[in-house]
This record gives structure tokens, C-alpha cells and sequence, in this order.
């Protein structure tokens, strides 16, 4: 039996990896004029990575 513990912690990889990549998204945004834009387009590469990261790292489970 797997713990509740594993699946709070996979959210959490995946909720904070979306949120990071939007806030760098943002960033270079900034420096193009574009930060909304590039917030958003960061959410897609996070969500992407973030279940890259999650898939990795439980793939055993």
C-alpha cells in the first residue's frame, strides 16, 4: 500500500515546477515586452516538465 504522503508530494512537484517556469516565463517576458505571454507559455513547458518530473520520480510505484 502507497501512502497519501507520495501523491502529496507529486502535486506539489508538479504545481511548483508550473509555477517557477511561469514566474521565469514572466521574467524573460519582461525583457521583451511580452511578460503575459511568456507567464503563460511557461505554464505549458511547466505542467510538461512537472509531469516529466513527477514520472520520473514515482515511476516505480
Amino acid at each position: 500500500m502507497h501512502s497519501t504522503r507520495d501523491a502529496g508530494v507529486a502535486g506539489f512537484m508538479l504545481v511548483t515546477t508550473a509555477v517557477l517556469c511561469a514566474a521565469a516565463g514572466a521574467g524573460i517576458g519582461a525583457l521583451f515586452g511580452a511578460p503575459l505571454a511568456l507567464a503563460i507559455v511557461g505554464v505549458f513547458i511547466g505542467f510538461g516538465l512537472g509531469f516529466r518530473l513527477v514520472y520520473t520520480r514515482f515511476r516505480d510505484l
